[in-house]
């Protein structure tokens, strides 16, 4: 049960997530001159997806022809619904922005002559150099805080209640603007550090008319030893897959994209990092990559030489390129005073329909992180501190006073419910109209059963509630937007459509909740992409 203590804050800003996009939205907030509070579920620099693991970034020297050459191969990937100018955009930001990470303490590796080598950041160490400069920049962190729900009134957002594990106490904070940071959905599938990312702050933005974009390019799977959580994929190029009998199916190198769901649709699939030959070749793998062997290591195989099971975990709107809409290059929404950053807003601006993978995603948090956060302190700052008339938004997935008692929400079930739908290869990834309908029949029967159902009132119970009304909403807004893309289109297909199709160059938005509405936008650069 809550405590019956409510803290009640006041800042300019409120950030919610505690991942490098939040971190680096807080902190330039800050450069602002802006009084700035950051809440995270977890905590700031060991929670989410970065922290636990190491991540390459697009860090290219000031050359003009590398950078543009390097920017219309990505447009050219992103099914031309990228735009040039914001891959620019983020190519600057990250390029200055590793200067910043190298003044603050960061140990980069250096070449054989001395030079910083920034295209690639240690997790732990590097969130750790972010949560210290965050403090020093005067932001309040509160860590194991949950936010439940944004404060609005006729003026736009005006900051977030949420609960805080640590005393179970409730917390109000008012702010002139937000920062949703929370990252994207993966639908508890055990990736690594993504069991904190469940979708609930696209949920709140929604709530109060914030629009979504991309959320069809969502089909994006990982590979990781069938016992294990890291999902780091290079060193497989090293391995021998086989079946269940010992089959070679595929004998070493880059695969094709499909191969393995292919091969784990038809049965079990088994690895060997056999190439990897000499001692030096494993030195090096395991120097390059040490988070991958740890699993393997504590399940005592020795995959240079036994072959390990496969499994791939879905990644939802982490990986995938689905998120809140943004309108300007402030990475502002929609809803005035609502700024998104990092996975939680949509990538399709600088990736379109392609996954921005490691490199795009850590760059992409950098800077739509730095952007926003400069954004809403000067729009919470124009407005200033005149009192305001908020309201809770939060709808659906919260204590309810009228439930009927005797409707327990059960949140196991419809986790396992709601997984059903979205893990299946033979739904989500080998996708077709169809099953795509009958999935998405079913999870508006799993959204109805939410009405009425009375949430346990522990903090566990009310935080966990959330997440399952996030997560069945992100599965709605998916499908939806996938049946309304009849093509094949980077992340994104349908059997029925195996073509890409010229004249769907468009952006799908989406908003609404209970009922989802669907409109088109045109990109800016497509008048490139028709030459």
């Amino acid at each position: 049960m809550s405590s019956g203590k409510i803290t009640t804050l006041v800042a300019d800003v409120l950030v919610i997530g505690g991942g490098p996009a939040g971190a680096w939205a807080a902190w330039s907030a800050a450069q602002q001159h802006a009084k700035v509070i950051l809440v995270d579920k977890g905590f700031l620099g060991s929670s989410g997806a970065t922290a636990p693991g190491g991540t390459n970034l697009l860090y290219l020297p000031p050359d003009p022809e590398l950078r543009e050459k390097a920017v219309q191969q990505r447009y050219k990937e992103s099914g031309y619904l990228a735009e040039p100018a914001w891959i620019h955009r983020v190519l600057d930001q990250v390029y200055e922005s590793l200067l910043l990470v190298e003044k603050w303490g960061y140990p980069f590796r250096r070449d054989e002559q001395g030079v910083p080598l920034r295209d690639h950041l240690q997790g732990p160490e590097y969130m750790k150099t972010m949560r210290r400069q965050v403090s020093r920049a005067g932001v309040k962190i509160l860590d194991q805080s949950p936010a439940l729900e944004l404060l609005v009134d006729e003026h736009g957002v005006g900051g977030a209640r949420g609960i805080s594990r640590l005393d179970d106490s409730e917390w109000e904070i008012q702010a002139n603007a937000v920062v949703i940071a929370t990252g994207g959905c993966a639908f508890l599938s055990k990736g690594l550090g993504c069991n904190v990312l469940t979708g609930e702050g696209t949920l709140m933005a929604t709530e109060i008319g914030a629009e979504l974009s991309g959320m069809e390019f969502t089909r994006q799977y990982a590979p990781s030893a069938a016992f294990g959580t890291v999902t780091r994929g290079r060193l497989l190029n090293w391995a021998t897959y086989t079946s269940e009998d010992g089959t070679v199916l595929q004998g070493g190198g880059p695969r094709a994209g499909d191969f393995l769901p292919t091969m784990l649709s038809k049965g079990p699939v088994y690895a060997v990092l056999n190439h990897a030959d000499t001692e030096e070749k494993q030195r090096i793998l395991r120097k390059s990559h040490a988070i991958f062997f740890v699993p393997l290591d504590r399940a005592g195989i020795d995959p240079f030489t036994e072959r390990f099971p496969l499994t791939l975990r879905y990644e939802g709107t982490v990986r995938g390129t689905g998120g809140i809409r943004l309108t300007d290059e402030s990475c502002a929404s929609t809803v005035p005073g609502l700024y998104a950053a990092g996975d939680a807003a949509t990538r399709e601006r600088v990736t379109g329909a392609k996954s921005g993978g490691g490199a795009f995603n850590a760059s992409w948090a950098i800077s739509s992180g730095t952007w926003a956060g400069a954004g809403a302190a000067k729009h919470a700052l124009t407005l200033g501190r005149s009192a305001r008339d908020l309201r809770p938004a939060g709808r659906y997935g919260l204590v309810d006073p009228g439930a009927a008692p005797d409707r327990i929400f059960d949140a196991g079930g419809l986790v396992e419910s709601v997984q059903r739908e979205v893990f299946p290869l033979d739904i989500n990834y080998f996708r077709s109209e169809p099953v795509i309908r009958q999935s998405l029949a079913r999870l508006d029967g799993l959204w109805a059963s939410l009405r009425g159902a009375a949430v346990t009132p522990t903090v566990q119970g009310r935080v966990r509630a959330r997440e399952v009304a996030a997560m069945i909403a992100t599965a709605r807004w998916m499908y939806t937007a996938a049946l309304a893309r009849k093509e094949t289109r980077g992340l994104h297909s349908l059997e029925e459509y195996p073509d890409t199709d010229p004249a769907q160059q468009y952006r799908l938005i989406l908003s609404g909740i209970e009922e989802i509405v669907l409109r088109k936008e045109q990109t800016a650069d497509q008048e490139v992409a028709a030459r």
